[in-house]
Order: C-alpha cells, then structure tokens, then sequence
C-alpha cells in the first residue's frame, strides 16, 4: 500500500541515525521481479502489480522460502496474485466493522476490558490476507501529542485493564517513539497487561535488539507478545534465539495463526507448527478463520473443512499444543469460538 510505505519511510526518518533493523527494514523488497530473481523462479506472465498494498518482504524472510518452489507456504502468504482482484460475496473493506468501534483517533475500544492503538500504519511484510489491507490509517495515526489523549481516555475507563499495542506493526516504530508508548501507559495504575501483536521477530529478527530488550524488562506491566506464525518453515534458529532473549525480559509470548487455503489448511501442516512454536519457546493461542477482507477470497478454507481440521489437531496433539478456533465478527465483544458440533 503505498501510503504504509510513506509511513515506514516517516518513521525512519524521525528516528535519525538508522539502527541495524532499520536499514534492513529500508532494504526490503518490493518489486516481483527482483524477487523472483533472489528465489531462481521465472516471472508469471502478467504478474499482477497491485498500485495498492504492493509488494513487501523484508530479504530476511524471502531467505526462508524455498528457491524454485511457486507454491512454497511461505512465498504463497506474500506474493500479490491476481486472484485479489475478484470481488466476492460476503468479502469487504472493513470486514470487522472497526470504523464503529472508534471512540478516538488511533483507538479502537471493541472489547470491555481491553483497547487496542493503532500505533502506526507500517508493517515489515505485507501478508496477502490481512484484514486492515484497507484500513484508513491516515485518518488513524495518532500523533505525539494524541498519545496523551489516548492515555487519558484508558484512565477514566476502570474496566479496561489491558493495552494492544497493533497497527500495522507497532515494533515498526522507531525505539524512541515505541518509548513514548510505553512511558505513557506505564503510568495508568488500571493497566495491568501490554500485548504487543507483530511479525517483526519473525520476518526481521533484528528488530529484537538490546534497546528492545530493555524497554521490555524495564516495563512494570506484564508484557505478552502475540506473534504471527502461519507455517513451522517461519521458525529457524534466528528465532529461536530472539525468543529465548524476549523471555529472559520478561515477555509471554503466545502465537495466532491464520488458517489459509494452500498454506497451512490441513491437520499435519498446523501440526508440525505447533511443535515448532513450543519448541521456540511460544504457546500456541489462537488459530483463526480468515477474516473477509475484500481481495483475500481465494485463501477461504470452509468452515466444515476447518471443523474436520481441529479434530483431527485435538486427536494428534496434547491439549496445551491446540490452539483456541475462532472466528472474529463484527460487533461482537469477544472473539466467537467455532462450533464444533455443527
């Protein structure tokens, strides 16, 4: 998308002298060819382009894919694909009805308990499926000085007792401006959890650096990390050891996943990954129903599918390695667990 892409160049602006991360996340790629070249695969014939929500890939993740394999899980995630531009019934901009539950710019406050900030527009990767691909973040940046106003609306909401940090990516801010955040909600008493939700430690481990790691441990909240992990081929050593590092601060790291047709949509696949995931150190927490964001349509594995997938996971797996099936829809307060018993 391109105005992400103004974003991230913003941010690494603001924060002067670019940080090892940083020039990685500036060296990304975003043209098809260019990518297909680093994985030694012919480019399609009218590959498709998108003007909007394009091409990016940080090269740290492209190293995962397997080279000369089109339908490699990793690369399927990524890839623009053609298919994204079929209009399908029931598939739209704002899948979730986010626009209403928007009391103040940059916030979200769908939940009792809990309010989620859309800290910044940025992400490292753009995944093929995401469900705010059309999300209006522009008109949903908090600036610096909204951060105080967002602080202000949380104390005077008793009920609310924990802070997402979302986006985009939050840990696309730079360390400074993640700083700001933090300082900000450190001091709310109410606050007793922050969960940050990324795939920056996933697809650009060198966002998990000693500033980082300080800013974590310090933290007087319980912090958790939500990571987003679709397929065991996203873990490697690299991981591995920032996980390791994350919780050595402190950090409860859990893990969402997103069930996607011609990724991970079957029980040995999801399998595999949730050995990978505790092996890394990361419980397995959510494994959701893709969201029906207009353009994500071909990614769609039916519910009855679905269903037949988690029994065969509960059958094969011990019960702390099973992720919770959900389903998030609009104006619901809570996220809807699946019926299994349809």
């Amino acid at each position: 998308m391109q105005q992400l892409s103004k974003i991230s160049t913003h941010t690494l602006a603001q924060a002067g002298q670019r940080s090892s991360w940083q020039a990685e996340l500036a060296d990304g790629v975003s043209d098809v060819g260019e990518l297909c070249r680093m994985l030694a695969l012919d480019l399609p014939d009218g590959q498709y382009a998108p003007k909007q929500f394009g091409l990016r890939v940080p090269k740290s993740f492209v190293a995962k894919m397997k080279k000369g394999d089109i339908n490699d899980p990793l690369l399927r995630q990524i890839l623009p694909d053609v298919k994204e531009t079929v209009a399908a019934a029931g598939y739209t901009h704002d899948p979730l009805a986010e626009n209403t539950q928007n009391p103040i710019k940059g916030l979200l406050h769908k939940y009792k308990n809990r309010v989620l900030i859309t800290t910044t527009g940025a992400c490292a990767v753009h995944c093929r499926y995401c469900f705010r691909q059309h999300f209006d973040y522009q008109a949903n940046m908090p600036n610096t000085q909204q951060i105080a106003q967002i602080a202000n609306y949380v104390a005077n909401k008793p009920e609310v007792n924990e802070v997402i940090f979302s986006g985009g990516d939050p840990l696309n801010l730079s360390h400074r401006r993640l700083n700001d955040w933090f300082d900000a909600i450190n001091a709310l008493p109410n606050i007793k959890t922050m969960r940050i939700h990324t795939r920056m430690p996933v697809v650009l481990p060198s966002r998990v650096d000693g500033d980082l790691l300080d800013l974590l441990k310090n933290s007087p909240k319980n912090i958790v990390m939500v990571l987003h992990i679709n397929h065991a081929n996203e873990i490697d050593e690299t991981l591995q050891q920032k996980c390791q590092l994350l919780k050595q601060a402190g950090v409860t790291l859990l893990n969402q996943t997103v069930l996607l047709k011609g990724v991970n949509d079957d029980a040995t696949t999801l399998c595999q990954l949730s050995h990978a995931l505790f092996g890394a150190g990361i419980l397995p927490y959510y494994l959701h129903i893709l969201d029906k964001v207009q353009g994500a349509a071909h990614f769609d594995v039916p519910l009855t599918r679905a269903v037949e997938i988690y029994w065969q996971m509960l059958e094969n797996l011990s019960g702390y390695l099973v992720p919770k099936l959900v389903q998030e829809l609009p104006n619901k307060p809570y996220k809807t667990p699946v019926n299994l018993y349809p």
